[in-house]
């Protein structure tokens, strides 16, 4: 995935639909806005429509049909991305970068801190790597990234998915923090900062 692809598909979308939207890029594309390209040809995103009318939801859905034959890109699309697993994306809508825009189609990409919630939840092997890369690139400061993952743990529902997204939000900081954040890094205060935004007791630690 690349630039390249996010603007083919969202300029053959444009040309099928004239209505306002606002879209949030997340997953993969969101990685090669970052700056970490990846073998992957699926797009993810959030879509809201201005109005939000039947009508058209009917029309968007048609013409991203029609821009998925023609571009040959896969993409997987929801009003509200936050219902896509058990691991709350808190106020994701609010915290968004612009992007470009594509006729009256404004696009914009999720914040990285955001962005990374869905991939530590996730967690499989590439998600790790583009979870390093973008932090890297980005120079997202650890406090703040350890405290947007607390809240959206302490934000969840009581589930065996929230235990393993604290599992291995522990696991990431202490094996992959000091590349990302330098020698410097504390993964033992980082971990202890992750605990107090979720809301973890001492017992629980």
């Amino acid at each position: 995935m690349t630039r390249q692809h996010i603007d083919r598909f969202f300029t053959a979308l444009s040309r099928r639909f004239t209505g306002a939207a606002t879209v949030i890029i997340t997953g993969a594309a969101a990685g090669a806005v970052f700056g970490s390209p990846r073998a992957s040809r699926d797009i993810d995103f959030a879509i809201r429509l201005r109005p939000r009318m039947g009508r058209q939801w009917e029309a968007c859905e048609a013409a991203i049909r029609q821009a998925v034959a023609q571009t040959g890109l896969d993409v997987n699309y929801a009003e509200d991305i936050d219902r896509w697993g058990m691991i709350s994306l808190l106020d994701y809508a609010r915290q968004t970068r612009f992007y470009r825009r594509f006729g009256t189609i404004e696009v914009r990409v999720l914040d990285p801190a955001y962005w990374a919630i869905g991939k530590l939840t996730r967690f499989l092997q590439p998600d790790e790597r583009d979870v390093i890369a973008v932090l890297r690139r980005q120079r997202l400061p650890w406090a703040r990234a350890v405290r947007v993952w607390g809240r959206a743990l302490r934000k969840s529902p009581r589930s065996l998915e929230r235990v393993r997204f604290r599992q291995q939000v522990e696991h990431f900081l202490e094996t992959h923090g000091r590349t990302i954040w330098g020698a410097s890094f504390d993964a033992h205060q980082a971990v202890l900062t992750f605990h107090r935004a979720a809301g973890v007791s001492v017992r629980e630690q």
